[in-house]
């Protein structure tokens, strides 16, 4: 089972031999197997990759993200679907009454809200009572549109005079780039399990490719929230470039804790985890089997 990812920030030129990925770079070479290869942020505009090292890439599903010349991650390379039962699923997806999809919406609101309620306890932050009360009142399909009321509270308590609208804000940077990488493990995870991730379930534009990516990687998130604040800390507006140590650090998200189902897992095995329960949810019509991550609300001591 995949287990770790790979960020390259140097020079690199990668290549294929005997099922491993080689990575040269100027100091020497490494050799990673591709089975324990989950994803490849190529964070650099000097590496080079061969064709057969891509195709076997996708052959192990292993995730490659590229990121663009501000080392922003803008796009990612994932296998057809190779599921045992692909049709089968698929099938069943496409199937999935309305009803359905949006009480598995709700599941997945409420549990962002309830995760958004606690970071701001692992930071030190007031409001996550707030939130949770907010959490309850999320109705099937959230017709209230409680998710957005959550928000608006959440990143006022988490920082003062932020605004996520503002891409030039470091921490705007620090989030962008964690956000990135999580949904590519959560794209990861859905294909491999047999769904289709441009088919979502509140998600809808007909010109993105990982809707129901955006839809499952919703109680993800305040995951990459806590990681970015400890970067910065209570923070303040900052213009500054992303360096290799925060790129690092973000890439590296999907190695972080969470508790699902009652065990402790990384945040790559959860959104696995999920995916598969997802495809039980829909083939069970019932949003209860519908596993998620939770984030544990242990105070900071930064």
């Amino acid at each position: 089972m995949a287990w770790r990812g790979l960020h390259l920030t140097q020079p690199s030129r990668l290549s294929l031999a005997d099922d491993q990925v080689v990575v040269c770079q100027n100091d020497g070479e490494v050799r990673l197997a591709l089975e324990d290869v989950a994803w490849i942020v190529i964070d650099s505009p000097r590496t080079s990759l061969t064709a057969s090292l891509i195709a076997a890439c996708m052959n192990f599903g292993v995730a490659v993200i590229f990121t663009d010349a501000t080392h922003t991650p803008s796009g990612i390379a994932l296998p057809f679907h190779r599921h045992h039962r692909q049709a089968d699923v698929a099938i069943k997806q496409v199937s999935a009454s309305a009803p359905l999809k949006k009480r598995l919406w709700q599941s997945l609101v409420r549990a962002k809200i309830e995760n958004q309620a606690a970071a701001l306890e692992a930071v030190n932050a007031s409001g996550g009572h707030t939130l949770r009360e907010m959490a309850k009142r999320v109705g099937s399909g959230d017709p209230s549109n409680i998710e957005a009321q959550a928000a608006r509270y959440y990143w006022g308590q988490l920082w003062k005079d932020f605004r996520r609208q503002d891409d030039g804000d470091r921490r705007n940077k620090l989030l962008n780039y964690g956000y990135a990488v999580v949904r590519s493990g959560v794209a990861r995870a859905l294909v491999a399990s047999g769904l289709l991730p441009a088919l979502g379930l509140k998600h809808a534009s007909v010109s993105n490719a990982f809707n129901l990516a955006d839809d499952v990687v919703e109680p993800f998130r305040p995951f990459i929230d806590v990681l970015a604040w400890r970067r910065v800390g209570h923070g303040a507006p900052s213009r500054d470039e992303l360096s290799v140590e925060d790129r690092r650090t973000m890439a590296g998200c999907l190695m972080g804790e969470t508790s699902l189902g009652g065990e402790t897992l990384t945040l790559l095995t959860a959104s696995e985890r999920t995916a598969e329960s997802l495809v039980r949810a829909i083939e069970g019509r019932s949003p209860a089997i519908l596993l998620l991550p939770r984030l544990n609300s242990t105070r900071s001591t930064s």
